[in-house]
């Protein structure tokens, strides 16, 4: 709900503007950081930590405005809370494939939406009081976007964005099944972004 608010305001924004934000042709590549927020999952009592790792970010403009990008970044690492406390930890990649509108007031402030899809691999998984394994599926879900790059030249933008990542996997440890774990986390970037 708060994505779609948020998208809402910025269509509402831009919606008389005409200019174009980038030519067809246009490759843009950011570089920054990610901060990844996961929701915590009472029903398992379970929870994942925040983490803040160092991300990149490419974009094709196959026509104008309209960009499909794909974010990268280091390994994310959480630590796992149970109801006594810390119990282990897990690192993860979320890769998200995202198709974006850009829009443009003929200003330095861009704003942009964008949905897509995300794949999370869990790896490390690591459970301190069982030897027994943990594991962690991977995941494919949906991916909303929004954003805004400010521009410092032609080819320059610092850029602030959120992204809603629809993220559950499936816990086991060792042969058993302890259900389903709702991450589905909020992700906040900042970045430099550079345009060719």
């Amino acid at each position: 709900m708060k994505l779609k608010n948020i998208a809402l305001a910025l269509v509402a924004a831009t919606a008389t503007t005409a200019a174009v934000a980038a030519p067809a042709g246009t490759w843009t590549i950011g570089a920054g950081a990610a901060y990844v927020d996961p929701k915590s999952n009472p029903g398992l009592e379970l929870s994942v930590d925040e983490d803040v790792r160092p991300s990149v970010t490419f974009e094709y403009f196959p026509v104008k405005n309209v960009g499909i990008e794909l974010l990268a970044a280091h390994p994310f690492k959480h630590d796992i809370e149970d109801i006594d406390g810390k119990a282990g930890s897990v690192k993860l990649l979320p890769p998200t494939l995202s198709l974006q509108y850009h829009f443009d007031n003929g200003g330095k402030v861009v704003p942009f939406i964008g949905a897509g899809v995300n794949y999370t691999t869990f790896f490390n998984e690591r459970y301190y009081d069982s030897s027994e394994k943990l594991d962690l599926d991977d995941s494919w879900g949906a991916a909303g976007h929004v954003g805004v790059d400010f521009k410092l030249t032609d080819r320059d933008a610092v850029r602030l964005d959120a992204r809603y990542i629809d993220l559950k996997t499936d816990v086991k440890l060792g042969e058993d099944n302890l259900g389903e774990l709702d991450l589905s986390p909020w992700v906040y970037g900042v970045s430099f972004v550079k345009s060719f």
